[in-house]
């Protein structure tokens, strides 16, 4: 059953109060799989039913992975807090999906 956009907000808010002080969440390798799998789940998604994890990709100018792919829905390349978000925008930019 269809989550109610109250249900939805209400999921939204608690995942971001969350995530505000989550122990860990200042490194992108530490957390990011539980991040997205709990993202998923504000919308009543099970990720592994539509997404995966480190997805290889061709890139303009080689190979690569991108850390969540569904495809025709979204590409998500997370950075550690403080880099260049940037290099992440031209890696999912320049990714070809098959």
């Amino acid at each position: 059953m269809p989550l109610s956009w109250n249900e939805i907000k209400a999921r939204a808010a608690a995942f971001v109060n969350e995530w505000k002080t989550a122990a860990g969440s200042e490194r992108e390798e530490a957390e990011a799989q539980t991040f997205e799998n709990e993202f998923f789940n504000i919308f009543g998604v099970n990720r592994r039913q539509v997404a995966v994890f480190e997805k290889k990709v061709k890139l303009l100018d080689g190979s690569g992975y991108i850390d969540l792919f569904w495809k025709g829905h979204i590409l998500i390349e997370m950075k550690t807090p403080g880099k260049d978000m940037e290099k992440a925008y031209e890696q999912a930019k320049n990714t070809r999906c098959p």
